[in-house]
């Protein structure tokens, strides 16, 4: 099929995004968010607060060797990776409904290109933390037309990452 081998990924261009995880409470998650990670190059992962660290057998039943694949760091708060990312000159969206938000349709793909982002998700019952938002450059939500007003923290992932792709590597 094509697919590169382990050593060609990490050697591999990296799309200009970093996905930091704020609490998330469940390994499957982590693993799930790995394996997005991987199929789109994202650049890394930030681990923040309990969100859980590889190896871990629950992380890799979701991320099937993704997490051995796409470079990670831990950070003991998300405040802490989004104040390292923006001393690197990172974009920060935090992935959260708040007033002023963002639609994600409505991101501009011109303006986007030439730059590194870092996207916030947060905990699957509370969200990013409210220092976290606080601090992020702006805030990105997805619309839901439903009885539900929140996606999955995988699924989240997973939407706001191919929005990414497309107008990152497209």
């Amino acid at each position: 099929m094509g697919r590169m081998n382990p050593d060609e990924f990490r050697a591999s261009e990296k799309m200009p995004l970093i996905v930091v995880l704020d609490d998330v409470r469940s390994m499957y998650n982590v693993g799930s968010v790995f394996r997005t990670a991987d199929a789109f190059r994202v650049e890394a992962i930030y681990l923040c607060g309990i969100t859980a660290q590889p190896p871990h057998p629950e992380i890799h039943k979701t991320a099937l060797g993704a997490e051995d694949t796409v470079a990670w760091q831990y950070f003991p708060t998300a405040l802490d990776a989004v104040h390292s990312l923006k001393q690197q000159g990172y974009t920060v969206y935090s992935i959260e409904q708040c007033e002023g938000s963002t639609q994600l349709q409505t991101l501009p793909a011109g303006k986007v290109k030439g730059k590194s982002y870092a996207l916030i998700l947060g905990n699957e019952v509370k969200g990013v933390h409210q220092e976290v938002v606080d601090a992020s450059d702006g805030c990105i939500e997805i619309p839901q037309y439903g009885t539900k007003h929140s996606l999955n923290v995988s699924t989240t992932a997973g939407i706001v990452i191919w929005e990414f792709a497309k107008r990152l590597l497209m």
